[in-house]
């Protein structure tokens, strides 16, 4: 901004505050952060999840999940992950005039081509004119639900995990 510099002090005041605007105030948490490492692990989490860049490049990477997200949320996305796919996470439906099926996640698209990933971690890129059938689908996602597949206390512990600094460092 010409003829309207801040001090250093000023700049950095600037800079801490844009950085709060994306956080979000921590709440007791019933869970117990150890014992949620060990679901996240014991799950496969890291098979689609990234943490501290450790993990698969599929879902979202979770490193810093809990200063962006409340638990609230955090705790739906796991038993209901259909209920609200994140941006930049939609699923997508490949064929190919051979007739090959390819099911993933978007990484890249433009009016002419699409780059996705599958479930396996294998990427793939094709100029849409050589697919037979594309579709995505922006309420689907890969992640399944863990409604029925965590008891509740491990939820509680998965979710401790996620927003504590252990899971977010």
């Amino acid at each position: 901004m010409p003829g309207n510099a801040m001090s250093a002090r000023e700049t950095w005041q600037v800079v801490a505050f844009v950085r709060s605007l994306g956080r979000v105030k921590r709440e007791p948490l019933p869970g117990d952060a150890a014992r949620g490492a060990l679901v996240y692990e014991a799950n496969g989490c890291a098979a689609c999840h990234t943490i501290r860049g450790h993990g698969g490049p599929i879902g979202p990477d979770l490193t810093d999940i809990g200063a962006r997200s409340s638990p609230a949320y955090l705790r739906r996305s796991i038993v209901d992950p259909q209920a609200e796919v994140p941006s930049g996470f939609k699923q997508v439906l490949a064929v190919t005039r051979e007739g090959r099926r390819m099911i993933g996640v978007r990484v890249n698209e433009d009016a002419f081509s699409i780059q996705f990933r599958d479930a396996g971690g294998t990427l793939y890129s094709f100029f849409k004119e050589e697919l037979a059938e594309f579709a995505t689908d922006d309420g689907r996602t890969a992640m399944p639900s863990f409604r029925d597949r965590l008891e509740p206390t491990a939820l509680d512990d998965l979710v401790a995990y996620l927003v504590s600094p252990e899971g977010t460092r």
